[in-house]
C-alpha cells in the first residue's frame, strides 16, 4: 500500500513431491506492472510446510499496521506424529514473517480445518476467517453435514475463537472464498454438490461442478444460493478481486464434464448490498 509496488507470494515446493504439502512461502515484487519480477529471500521464523490459498489482509494493533497471511499444514498425511492445524502468519513489512495464532479446534470433534480466507468483520474491531473442512482423521470424508468452518478474532488476529460449523455454508471438502465488499457485505463462492470424486443424485460425474454463492448483510442472514456459473463442467477454486464496490472479478479452475483443471475460467460478479 502507498507504493507502486506489486507483491506476489505463492508456495515453492520439491518437484519430485507428488503434492504441495512440503510447500514453503515464497515471495516476489514487480515495479513496473507485472513485466519483470524480482524474487525476495524471505525471513520465517515459522519453519514448518504450509498450505494457502489466501490474499494477504491488512489489520492495525496498537497503531502498527500489520499483514496477516491465513495457511494450514497437513503433516499427518505423511506423518503418525504429525497436524493438520490452521493458523495464522503475520508480518509488518512482507519480508519477515512469524507464527500469529492458531485456529482453536472445536472441543467435541476435531476438523480438519485448511484454505481459510480472512476477510474484515460485522464490526470495525473484527476479523473473520470461513475455512473449507473435511473429517480430521479421514480426509476422504467431509464433516457431517458437509459445512464450512468459522471463526472470529477481536484482537487483530492476536487470538481466534474456537472453530464452529457455518449451518448456511456448504462446503465438501473445496476450497471457497469469502471476503467482504468496500460496501459492507460478505460474500461466499463455492463448489456445489457432493466431493469431486462421489457421485450423487444430479451429480454423475461427481462434485465441484456449477459455482454457486451467497451473499450477507451485516446483521443478516446468509442469502438464498445463488448461481455464479454453470455450464455442466468440473468447476473449483474460486478466487475475487473487488474493482469497485460490490464489483468482482473472478478466476478459478474449470474442466471438462467427468475432468477437473484442465484450463482456466475468468468471469466478472456483481452483487448488490
Amino acid at each position: 500500500p502507498g507504493q507502486d509496488v506489486i507483491w506476489c507470494f505463492a508456495m515453492r515446493c520439491p518437484i519430485a513431491q507428488k503434492n504441495s504439502e512440503e510447500s514453503q512461502l515464497v515471495g516476489a515484487f514487480t515495479a513496473d506492472g507485472g513485466y519483470s519480477w524480482t524474487q525476495v529471500e524471505l525471513a520465517m521464523h515459522y519453519a514448518g510446510p504450509l498450505i494457502t490459498c489466501s490474499t494477504i489482509v491488512t489489520t492495525e494493533t496498537d497503531s502498527t499496521r500489520k499483514f496477516l497471511l491465513p495457511a494450514h499444514r497437513n503433516t499427518l498425511q505423511e506423518d503418525p506424529r504429525g497436524s493438520r492445524d490452521h493458523f495464522v502468519l503475520s508480518s509488518t513489512s512482507l519480508l519477515e514473517w512469524k507464527l500469529e495464532a492458531y485456529i482453536p479446534q472445536p472441543t467435541n470433534a476435531r476438523v480438519f480445518l485448511h484454505e481459510g480466507n480472512i476477510a474484515p468483520g460485522e464490526t470495525p474491531e473484527e476479523l473473520w476467517i470461513v475455512m473449507r473442512t473435511a473429517d480430521y482423521d479421514e480426509t476422504d470424508r467431509t464433516t457431517d453435514p458437509p459445512r464450512a468452518y468459522s471463526s472470529v478474532s477481536r484482537d487483530g488476529g492476536r487470538t481466534w475463537r474456537v472453530a464452529k460449523p457455518e449451518p448456511d455454508l456448504h462446503n465438501a471438502k473445496s476450497k471457497a472464498f469469502f471476503g467482504r465488499s468496500s460496501n459492507g457485505t460478505h460474500i461466499y463462492v463455492y463448489s456445489d454438490g457432493p466431493p469431486q470424486r462421489e457421485k450423487a443424485p444430479g451429480f454423475p460425474n461427481g462434485g465441484r461442478t456449477s459455482l454457486r454463492y451467497k451473499t450477507k448483510i451485516a446483521g443478516d442472514t446468509w442469502s438464498e444460493e445463488k448461481t455464479f456459473y454453470d455450464a455442466g463442467i468440473k468447476n473449483s477454486y474460486p478466487t475475487l478481486i473487488e474493482i469497485a464496490p460490490g464489483d468482482f472479478r473472478c478466476v478459478w479452475d474449470s474442466g471438462t464434464p467427468d475432468t477437473p483443471r484442465t484450463h482456466i475460467h475468468f468471469g466478472k460478479l456483481r452483487i448488490t448490498p
